[in-house]
């Protein structure tokens, strides 16, 4: 069966082989599939396919380019990047003399911050175990409440998610196959 094997090189699972291996045609097996996802995948793949042969020739092109600009931009970079590198190091060095005498001063005030840290860790600790104690509070005395509302609103909520569910499954194999046509098994 020549469709089965076109479908096996296009990469089917082996259910869908063995689906349209009980058909003498793919177009027989398109005709009667009630499963929109094999459907849709009978239309995509071998688009996909045509698209990555149509694109190789400009891809090898590209990428030689690519490579081409990428070895002159390396051989016109790297003496820059040498060169700043030679250059950066005794400019970092007096940047460290200069700034050494700020660094220190900074040392010194941080402890006023370390000493604000731990005033502030322990009063929020203390505001954390009030606070959590007044939710486990609240969420004790809601929770009846709200068990009560889930009950009531249960059947709403499953009627909405039903509806719901219909208006998105809209598209059907029927309309899959009025948009597209079934993939002509190459000779």
């Amino acid at each position: 069966m020549k469709h089965v094997e076109y479908l096996k090189k296009l990469g089917a699972c082996s259910e869908g082989l063995a689906y349209a291996s009980r058909f003498p045609t793919l177009q027989a097996a398109w005709g009667a599939c009630d499963r929109l996802d094999w459907l849709a995948w009978l239309v995509t793949t071998p688009a996909w396919a045509e698209y990555e042969r149509a694109i190789a020739p400009a891809w090898a092109e590209y990428e030689r380019v690519r490579d081409a600009a990428w070895a002159e931009y390396e051989r016109v970079r790297a003496p820059a990047r040498a060169e700043y590198v030679r250059v950066r190091a005794p400019a970092r060095a007096e940047y460290e003399r200069v700034t050494a005498p700020a660094r220190a001063e900074y040392e010194r005030v941080r402890a006023a911050l370390a000493e604000y840290e731990r005033v502030h860790a322990a009063a929020y600790a203390e505001y954390v175990r009030v606070r959590d104690a007044a939710w486990a509070e609240y969420v004790r005395v809601t929770a009846p409440a709200r068990a009560e509302y889930e009950r009531v609103t249960a059947p709403a909520r499953a009627e909405y998610e039903r509806v719901r569910a219909a208006a998105y499954a809209c598209m059907t194999c029927d309309e899959l196959r009025a948009r597209f046509t079934c993939p002509e098994v190459p000779e």
